[in-house]
């Protein structure tokens, strides 16, 4: 079933994992101007579901931001516009020393501060119908994963995290401004896997931290204090409160906290696709999953992407873009045994005169 038309006035905010990027240098570009059928798949969707504000990690990040002007002008192809581009330098493939690191060469992508075979691999991006305040930006990516407040490094491992960055590709605080004085703060990011790499524990510990980065951020336990007006968490978690690997404990406080309400996005094609043992198996509601894995690959259907706006934000609607098979929509997912992500777009509608209207300095 396709997203209702947005109301004129609300606010559609979206996040999707594409994966278009990740090959190599320049790959992504290539392949939204040729474009690839995965390409032209994911700028229809896009235009098919009109978000305002769309949020995306999985697409390279490169000087200009050439490969994300070249998505925004292929979705306006499709007939839906874009004004403004967001993006900032990566973790993903972004090399680094620590003291266990000297005595061998770094070719590996496990060798970064986050996974990558080269800098800006994956990364992350918005695309936007509304400026960003750059004065009260705040990018949290150079934050140390052992400066986290309860981070779940252990004390032994400390110094050998002297200079690992929390962040596998960004944490970002970044003010959208979508009217006068109506300023929303979108809290973004993009978590590792909970495993795989060289290191399973240390991934598992590190995608937790991740999103335990939010709740300390809500709670004022950092050094700088969180936004005091309305905001939203925005991004891929990696991690399903319920089902799947990771700690979940992570995911489950920030779904509960105080200051945010959980909207549940769902999807009819989610609830249909739980059709494999690991999906039977699974505790949390199979209509809320966001990535699609096949039986012989991964743990069965997640819920890994969320956006969960500040409470006092009136949600009008929100949703997962999986239409049922049976439905014309199905096809804008692109080829079922090859698509270009197994990752499903979400969004959220939020009623703009719940927006909080605040004196501008």
């Amino acid at each position: 079933m396709a997203p209702p038309p947005t109301a004129a006035d609300d606010i559609r905010l979206a996040f999707w994992r594409i994966d278009l990027g990740g090959r190599g240098p320049g790959y992504a570009l290539r392949d939204i101007h040729a474009p690839t059928e995965a390409a032209n798949s994911t700028a229809l969707q896009i235009a098919h579901v009109r978000p305002d504000v769309l949020v995306l990690s999985g697409l390279d990040y490169d000087h200009g931001l050439s490969a994300l002007k070249a998505l925004r002008d292929l979705v306006a192809n499709h007939g839906h516009d874009f004004e403004h581009l967001f993006a900032l330098p990566s973790n993903a493939g972004l090399r680094h020393l620590t003291p266990g690191d000297i005595p061998r060469a770094l070719t590996g992508p496990d060798d970064a501060q986050g996974y990558g075979a080269f800098a800006g691999a994956g990364a992350l991006a918005m695309l936007s119908r509304y400026p960003v305040d750059l004065t009260r930006l705040r990018d949290f990516s150079d934050f140390l994963w052992r400066d986290l407040p309860d981070s779940l490094i252990s004390d032994h491992d400390r110094e050998r995290y002297d200079t690992q960055r929390l962040s596998s590709t960004g944490h970002w605080d970044v003010p959208v401004m979508l009217g006068p004085g109506q300023r929303l703060h979108l809290l973004i990011y993009q978590a590792g896997p909970p495993v795989f790499g060289d290191a399973h524990h240390t991934n598992r510990l590190r995608n937790h931290d991740e999103t335990a980065f939010w709740t300390a951020y809500l709670d004022a336990r950092l050094a700088v204090p969180p936004p005091a007006g309305p905001l939203v968490v925005i991004g891929g978690s990696n991690l399903d409160p319920r089902d799947g690997d990771g700690l979940h404990q992570a995911m489950q406080a920030l779904l509960t906290h105080p200051r945010l309400q959980d909207p549940q996005p769902s999807s009819d094609g989610a609830r249909h696709a739980a059709r494999t043992d690991k999906d039977r198996a699974h505790l949390g509601p199979p209509e809320l999953d966001t990535v699609h894995w096949p039986q012989d690959r991964g743990p069965g259907n997640l819920r890994v992407s969320y956006i969960l706006p500040s409470v006092g934000l009136g949600v009008t609607g929100s949703g997962v873009f999986w239409p049922h098979p049976d439905t014309p929509e199905a096809a804008y997912l692109g080829p079922a045994d090859s698509p270009p992500t197994r990752h499903r777009m979400v969004w959220v509608d939020i009623d703009r005169a719940s927006l909080t209207v605040e004196k501008l300095n």
